[in-house]
Parts: C-alpha cells; structure tokens; sequence
C-alpha cells in the first residue's frame, strides 16, 4: 500500500505488476490482496483522504463548525491543488471518477466515515450542534464536495473549492469567512 500512494503522490501509474515486481511478490500474491487495481488504487486513494482529514484537523485550531469549516476547507483546496490527483484524472479520468465517487467503492465510503467520526468528535465535546444526523451530513458533504470538485474534471479543471466553502458553511450553520483557510 505504501508503494501504491507513494507512486500516486508522484504522479506515477499504480500499476499491480510493477509493484509486485518492485515488491519481490507474484502477482497472483497482489491479486489475492487486492482483486483488482481498481481496489488497490482505491484503498490508496481512501488512505490518502483519511490522512488528510485527519491531518487537517490536528492542525485546524479551534473547535465546533468553524474549526470543521476551515479543516474541510483546507483538504478541498488541497484536492484542488493536488499535482497527482490532476495526472490521475488525466491518465484515467472514467475510471479515477468512478473510483473517487462510487458509493459502492471505497473511497467515498471510507471518506464519509471520516467526515462523520469529525462531526461526532465535535458533538461529543459539545462543540457543535448538527441540523440532521451525522451521517446523513457528512455524506452531503462528501457528495458536494465531488460535484464541486470534480464537475469540471472531464475537461482536466478541479475547481469551485471557494463557492463550496459557502455551501458546507450553510450545511454547518456557521458564516463562510474568507476565500481560503
């Protein structure tokens, strides 16, 4: 897996055969973990995004929707501005689309449940109050942020991450500020 993200985040193709060949594995070996590259360009993705949340938010200060703001802020302008996200969508845009945002892939789900563990963390404190449930929030989240983010990704553009600051400020009931955080 640390071979598969390392060569995402270079810009690189993740390929199975030359990471099994790089690993010293067969690959029947990778095909057993893994099915399909699709999976295991997923399960990178999916590991990416949750360590950007995650990471995001250690380092946003504050607490309740304003901090959850600035933290969801931050990783939809770096989705934005990611060098290895735009050569994946151009190697493979179809299939980068479908494995970004399936529902039965692993990427969303995996990044709905971070979005929804940071929501909880924020209630538990009692920090912040949610309008609906927190699933149902952070999968409105994730979902707009893929039509914001990657509406214009047939044509290469990743882009709106500023008019999709307004909209999940609306979801969080607390004031855009600002263009970027």
């Amino acid at each position: 897996m640390a071979l598969a993200i390392r060569r995402f985040l270079s810009c690189e193709r993740v390929d199975v055969q030359a990471i099994a060949k790089e690993l010293g594995l067969a690959r029947a070996t990778m095909h057993r973990w893994f099915q399909t590259r699709d999976l295991l360009l997923g399960e990178a993705l999916a590991t990416v995004a949750e360590n950007r949340l995650q990471v995001n938010r250690a380092r946003t200060k504050g607490s309740g929707a304003r901090a959850l703001l600035d933290c969801f802020d931050r990783y939809n302008h770096e989705l934005v501005d990611s060098d290895a996200l735009r050569f994946l969508l151009a190697q493979e845009q179809e299939r980068a689309l479908r494995i970004l945002t399936s529902s039965v892939g692993v990427v969303q789900p995996r990044t709905v449940a971070v979005v929804e563990g940071l929501l909880s963390a924020e209630m538990a404190r009692g920090k912040f109050q949610p309008p609906t449930e927190p699933h149902a929030l952070a999968y409105a989240i994730v979902r707009l942020g893929e039509a914001f983010l990657y509406n214009d990704a047939v044509v290469g553009v990743l882009r709106d991450a500023d008019r999709l600051h307004e909209v999940i400020a609306a979801l969080l009931g607390t004031p855009a500020a600002g263009k970027r955080a």
